[in-house]
């Protein structure tokens, strides 16, 4: 008899103790949102340290503003936004949270119809819209030596996407930049330390508008 009264003093212990293990398991497996940045050198940090490129300093800004967030580094210098189509299965994890897309500088500086890039970049936004991830598209402004007509249609590339899929838009990814030679690289295209620093400020009020969409755990 003392011995049935002792096993059954154990089992509020024992139920408690598993649910303690079954929390501690729980808390051992979550983990902080990841946004991926899918884009081109821009993204990538061409000429840069890869502490210093956009990925790692936005990284950085939104702990420094207390948004425990991972942001994963999926850019390649070069690509056209075929290109980052091309890789998008492998490039953006299942895992990934919400997505910033920054794709279409290469397209610009290459002349490429504007309708090309719009087509790629409108299949990255359909897979992502149908894994249900949020996503910041961020624009790109083509040089104004391609011509007027050619400079307002690929705008509005990235103007009529938006639209059409609701994504949050940074309707120009260099905008806090473009106007200070001294924030870019000497080759003139890309963003030096500074350079990015300045995008990261111009672009997190969109960032945290992305953060707010990912759904709960």
């Amino acid at each position: 008899e003392k011995m049935k009264v002792g096993v059954a003093g154990l089992v509020p212990f024992a139920v408690g103790f598993l649910i303690v293990a079954l929390t501690a398991g729980v808390m051992a497996t979550a983990r902080e949102p990841m946004i991926v940045v899918l884009g081109d050198s821009l993204a990538a940090g061409l000429g840069l340290p890869q502490d210093q490129s956009f990925p790692a300093q936005l990284e950085k800004a939104l702990k420094a503003k207390g948004q425990d967030v991972r942001i994963a580094n999926a850019g390649v210098s070069g690509d056209i936004a075929a290109n980052g189509l091309d890789r998008f299965d492998w490039a953006v994890p299942q895992e990934a949270d919400a997505v910033i897309v920054e794709l279409g500088a290469n397209d610009a500086l290459q002349g490429l119809p504007p309708q090309a890039t719009k087509k790629a970049l409108e299949e990255i936004l359909k897979r992502l819209q149908a894994r249900g991830v949020p996503v910041l598209l961020a624009g790109m402004e083509a040089p104004r030596n391609m011509g007027k007509e050619y400079v307002e249609e690929f705008s509005a590339v990235y103007r009529d996407l938006a639209a059409r899929y609701d994504v949050v838009f940074y309707p120009f990814f260099l905008e806090a930049i473009v106007s200070d030679t001294s924030l870019f690289l000497p080759d003139g295209l890309h963003p030096n330390a500074q350079g990015v620093a300045r995008i990261v400020d111009g672009i997190m009020p969109k960032v945290e508008e992305l953060l707010a969409k990912i759904p709960p755990k």
